[in-house]
């Protein structure tokens, strides 16, 4: 008689648990504004092996959290919303094919002629030259200029200093580039400035890249350290690196500006805040071991086999003179005024 007694009373209490658990849940949904998505997609062009990719991941946690999971959002890396093709991922997120993105200056220079600023050779000599331009107030002028496209810039990441490998020989010298065949990124100012240091570039994506270099198609490739070390390239024949910081790739955390309108301003401020702080910790991860008196990760290539040149002052000046005739015709097209703006800035940092 007891046990049934217990038994019912158990029942009851797995109906009242079960119907505030419904009404919980209905109390969750009901704090939905009306008009947002399920799921929102997030494009990158490196995945999560990489700290862009892992920028796009740490986005996304702090949305969720921020936002107490009104806004939820999936990783795309790759490219993989455009085919593969990361020169038109601008124009899907103005499109609404790709609702938010850490984008790079250079993928989406062929649509924002502006942001070829970055990859002027030989603008930016160092870390600090960089970060005079994006968190200064060319940076501002960026941002400015991206809104006009419809979309909202948020907050600045980095993929770092684009460094020089191959598989022949060292290079010191624009002469140690004659006649190598180089992947580069599917930017014309990439190719008048490889083909005015006598080499022969090829603009090929990332993912044709690694396979191109496995097999010998190309000879070596530029990119940031970060993307040496996690694409294990020393394993493709890239045995000679040249650390010469001639162009960076700064990141964009944008939000497509349909998407970002659709959200209320409280969940706005939420996800701007989510950006500043993983960018910030996007870029302190992409300079780890790399930047200042931390050498762990240049340590960690040279101990794979890999000979690395550091160029001297006299040695950099050499590059920086023969593409000089690329830098002016781009400025032109950039914009004088921003660029002058740009060397005012560097100039002033040092």
């Amino acid at each position: 008689m007891q046990r049934n007694r217990f038994a019912r009373r158990s029942f009851v209490a797995c109906l009242v648990a079960g119907a505030f658990g419904v009404l919980a849940s209905g109390a969750a949904q009901a704090e939905v504004p009306a008009g947002y998505r399920a799921e929102y997609r997030l494009s990158t062009t490196l995945g999560t092996a990489f700290p862009w990719g892992q920028a796009g991941e740490r986005w996304i946690e702090l949305v969720k959290e921020k936002t107490q999971g009104r806004i939820n959002i999936k990783l795309y890396s790759g490219n993989s919303l455009v085919g593969g093709d990361q020169t038109r991922e601008f124009t899907a997120i103005r499109q609404g094919v790709i609702d938010l993105s850490i984008g790079s200056t250079i993928n989406w220079s062929p649509q924002i002629k502006e942001l070829n600023l970055f990859s002027l050779p030989f603008l930016m000599p160092d870390y600090k030259a960089m970060d005079a331009l994006t968190q200064g107030e060319v940076g501002k002028e960026l941002f400015a200029v991206l809104e006009k496209r419809d979309v909202i810039p948020l907050a600045w990441g980095e993929n770092g200093f684009r460094e020089l490998s191959n598989s022949k020989r060292a290079v010191a010298a624009p002469a140690d580039l004659k006649g190598l065949k180089l992947r580069v990124v599917g930017s014309p100012l990439y190719n008048e400035t490889f083909t005015a240091l006598g080499a022969n570039p090829t603009q090929m994506s990332w993912a044709d890249a690694q396979p191109a270099l496995a097999s010998g198609a190309v000879d070596g490739q530029e990119n940031p350290l970060s993307v040496f070390v996690a694409a294990k390239l020393p394993t493709v024949g890239q045995k000679h690196l040249t650390l010469w910081h001639y162009v960076a790739d700064p990141l964009i955390f944008v939000v497509n500006k349909n998407v970002w309108n659709s959200w209320t301003p409280a969940d706005r401020e939420a996800v701007r805040q989510a950006a500043l702080q993983a960018g910030r910790e996007n870029v302190d991860k992409a300079r780890k071991g790399i930047a200042g008196n931390d050498t762990a990760v240049l340590k960690q290539i040279e101990a794979s086999g890999v000979t690395v040149t550091r160029l001297t002052a006299e040695q950099r000046a050499a590059f920086v003179q023969a593409t000089r005739p690329v830098y002016d015709k781009w400025a032109r097209q950039i914009g004088a005024d921003l660029v002058k703006k740009a060397e005012a800035a560097i100039a002033a940092k040092r």
